[in-house]
């Protein structure tokens, strides 16, 4: 008895990042799954060499670099009914017309979570032992701190407060309970019996800006939290705090958080900014107390196959006739990433 045939797919993305998001091996899997052609990845819904893939597509399988999925796109592809994308958030990518024909998109934003959350650990942890600020002593003296220096430096009892409980501030609150910090949280969408079940002490957000030596902020980028600190809330972070941003610049009013940096009142581990990239006269390149990185918290190298296997394991579900277990609702695009 023959089997039934596969599903028909397509990728849509920037090519450059299909070889790490599907090396050899995943691949394999993936066209055990479904009908797809890896030669073939489309980055323009309106181009004719790609009418004929997409008029039989059942899937799209999306990444960054996709185009948008808007009316025009989606009559390109009538049968489509699925759409698993490999990156994180899908509010830009998907049209108003995507929604209204009750498509099912599915997202990577999970797994891509995990080394953000890494990432901001590996922040918090060195910035508990000063470790930023005496790099550059060191460099520059070559010699080791005093005692007196020394007494301000540690991570035990740390006071830590994460703004935003996302994805990867859920991802960061797991990977810190085995340490002894003391943890805050602020979102005004979880209840404060949930904050503690997460293991971190529910406070309002200036009341949290307050109390922590370090603030981490993980919220999404929203019309309600742009410029969610501002002059007068980055002022409320004790003197020799830090700022840990991996969310999105526009969290964070840019002037403000110059001056305060130019100052050196605190100081900043800042993976995302505003605009991004900085222009090259900015002082945050050569400031001593700012630890800045070209946006490489996500996914990057080998990491993009975990992205890659979340939209394989989505894959095998439906082969079951099972739902996305990482399925986007519409109800959520408006207080997610």
């Amino acid at each position: 008895m023959s089997s039934a045939p596969l599903p028909t797919a397509v990728f849509a993305m920037n090519p450059v990042h299909l070889p790490e998001l599907f090396p050899p091996p995943l691949m394999s899997r993936l066209r055990e799954l479904v009908a797809i052609d890896p030669g073939l990845v489309v980055h323009d819904f309106a181009d004719t060499a790609a009418a004929p893939a997409l008029a039989r597509a059942e899937l799209l399988i999306t990444g960054w670099g996709c185009p948008h999925l808007g009316a025009e796109a989606l009559d390109a592809a009538p049968l489509l009914r699925t759409v698993l994308h490999t990156g994180g958030s899908v509010r830009s990518m998907l049209g108003e017309a995507f929604w209204e024909r009750g498509l099912t998109v599915s997202s990577a934003v999970g797994a891509n979570a995990l080394p953000v959350a890494e990432y901001t650990l590996a922040a918090i942890l060195f910035a508990g032992k000063d470790a930023f600020r005496l790099r550059e002593r060191f460099r520059d003296e070559h010699v080791y701190p005093g005692p007196d220096e020394y007494a301000a430096v540690g991570n035990l009892g740390r006071r830590v407060g994460i703004i935003g409980a996302s994805r990867v501030g859920r991802r960061l609150l797991e990977l810190l309970r085995p340490f002894d910090l003391s943890v805050a949280l602020h979102d005004p969408y979880v209840p404060d019996a949930e904050a503690r079940s997460l293991g971190a002490q529910p406070l309002p957000l200036d009341e949290l800006l307050r109390g922590s030596d370090i603030v981490s902020v993980h919220a999404p980028d929203t019309p309600e939290t742009y410029r969610m600190l501002g002059r007068e809330r980055l002022a409320l972070i004790p003197d020799g705090g830090v700022l840990i941003n991996t969310s999105r610049g526009a969290l964070v009013d840019p002037d403000a958080l110059t001056d305060e940096l130019v100052a050196g009142r605190i100081s900043a581990v800042l993976d995302v900014t505003e605009p991004e990239p900085l222009p090259a006269g900015s002082p945050l390149y050569r400031l001593p107390n700012v630890f800045l990185t070209p946006h490489i918290a996500g996914s990057l190298g080998n990491e993009l196959a975990r992205l890659g296997g979340t939209v394989v394991a989505e894959l095998e579900r439906l082969a079951l006739g099972l739902a996305p277990a990482h399925a986007v609702r519409r109800s959520e695009l408006a207080i997610s990433a």
